[in-house]
């Protein structure tokens, strides 16, 4: 360090200090997004975060953040976990039903991590995928992604 000018020392230091700014800023804003009710029909899932242990088990919040009913095939709200690649790893069991989500109301479902064939689920990335149908049958659809690390 003996010939390294005394400039340079400093820009590198507020360049890590900045980027590390930076780094807290955009995970704290990506893993905290609020809920937006809107006018219309629109669906939000929300989970308490968007990282989660291998395992634990994770809590899928649907709710209706439009303004009309929304209807669903059965007593799922048309939720699924698939991997990235579209191949379905989950789904509630749930009675064949139609189901309505009344404007602001919600739903909360548990995955406990199983798959389908209950198998243990490995750590990777997942979609939260949810699908329903407004007044007019307009299909209505969402999906988040959340990772599964050890």
């Amino acid at each position: 360090m003996k010939n390294v000018p005394r400039g340079l020392v400093i820009a590198i230091f507020i360049g890590m200090l900045a980027g590390l700014s930076l780094g807290f800023f955009v995970n704290y804003q990506s893993n905290h997004e609020q809920l937006v009710f809107q006018e219309g029909s629109s669906i939000s899932i929300l989970t308490e975060k968007i990282d989660f242990e291998l395992g634990e088990h994770i809590y899928i919040k649907i709710i209706n953040s439009g303004t009309i009913p929304l209807t669903f095939s059965d007593a799922s709200y048309g939720l699924k976990v698939t991997g990235l690649d579209g191949v379905l790893y989950h789904t509630p069991m749930a009675a064949q039903v139609i189901s309505t989500l009344e404007p602001k109301e919600e739903k909360t479902f548990v995955w406990n991590q199983k798959r389908m064939d209950g198998s243990d689920s490995r750590e990777g990335i997942y979609k939260i995928v949810v699908e329903g149908f407004d007044h007019e049958n307009n299909k209505v659809k969402k999906s988040i992604v959340i990772n599964v690390l050890k």
